[in-house]
């Protein structure tokens, strides 16, 4: 149950064309995670039946971008980055749902623990080539997260370009299938990076900038919704109809209160 307000707002939303929700890790149980860029079990089982409650289709990134025609309203791609063993769990209540979801995998960690800097992130490996095959038979997609999880935008174009072929020639390597999507990591793009993406042979990349994913008409450019610890099913719902982070609860009141006002001007 979302509060009425919040199912209001989801019954319009969608409008404005898909959106991306960026996922990290999923923690079991109910209680928030320390780590912002995580969710619990309960609040992502909550999230995934707003989306099928309201009849949002879920395509993988690659169809998204393949045909953005087909997906117009109500249309949610789930992805989730750097590909931690405890997304299995999300896999499972995807598919529990007939709903599908893209991973954006750090190639040089595929199967251990991550190489790069900790940050709070979940102790323990990332998922294995063995489980990557499994879930992507599920009707799951894999893409690339570069080799190593480097910020692109302080490589220089020698290691710019290993982090981004390495990756998708390893994937494709441990998968048998082509890797055409890609999430640039810490969400650092410029535009070097956006064409190194393109050269490299991927069809798409995505940033962590907010807004409707196809805002900006550039495949290499695409736009998410980070999904926080605290998020609930509602503010879920408000960041579906308002496409941003900005739904706290003052941050509401000031676009009622902005609605309004134009409404009574002569």
């Amino acid at each position: 149950m979302i509060d009425p307000f919040s199912n209001y707002l989801h019954r319009s939303a969608g409008q404005h064309g898909p959106v991306m929700l960026m996922y990290h890790s999923v923690t079991p149980g109910s209680s928030h995670p320390d780590w912002p860029w995580a969710v619990s079990m309960q609040s992502f089982r909550d999230q995934l039946d707003l989306l099928a409650e309201g009849n949002w289709a879920t395509p993988t990134m690659t169809e998204l971008v393949a045909t953005p025609e087909k997906w117009t309203a109500r249309t949610a791609v789930i992805t989730f980055d750097d590909g931690y063993v405890d997304n299995l769990a999300a896999w499972e209540e995807l598919q529990k749902r007939g709903m599908r979801a893209t991973w954006f995998m750090v190639s040089g960690s595929v199967g251990r623990e991550p190489s790069w800097p900790a940050d709070g992130r979940p102790a323990g490996r990332l998922l294995n080539a063995a489980e990557l095959r499994t879930m992507q038979a599920s009707g799951m997609e894999v893409g690339s997260h570069t080799a190593n999880h480097v910020r692109l935008t302080q490589a220089d174009d020698k290691l710019l370009s290993a982090e981004l072929n390495d990756s998708k020639a390893a994937l494709e390597d441990a998968l048998g299938s082509e890797i055409s999507s890609f999430a640039y990591p810490y969400g650092a793009w410029d535009a070097r990076c956006a064409s190194a993406v393109r050269e490299s042979g991927y069809r798409a990349a995505c940033t962590t900038r907010t807004g409707w994913a196809l805002r900006d008409d550039d495949p290499y450019l695409l736009r998410r919704l980070t999904v926080f610890n605290t998020d609930t099913a509602g503010s879920l719902a408000r960041k579906l109809y308002f496409g941003s982070h900005e739904v706290s609860w003052p941050a509401v009141a000031r676009y009622a209160m902005q609605r309004l006002t134009s409404r009574m001007r002569p």
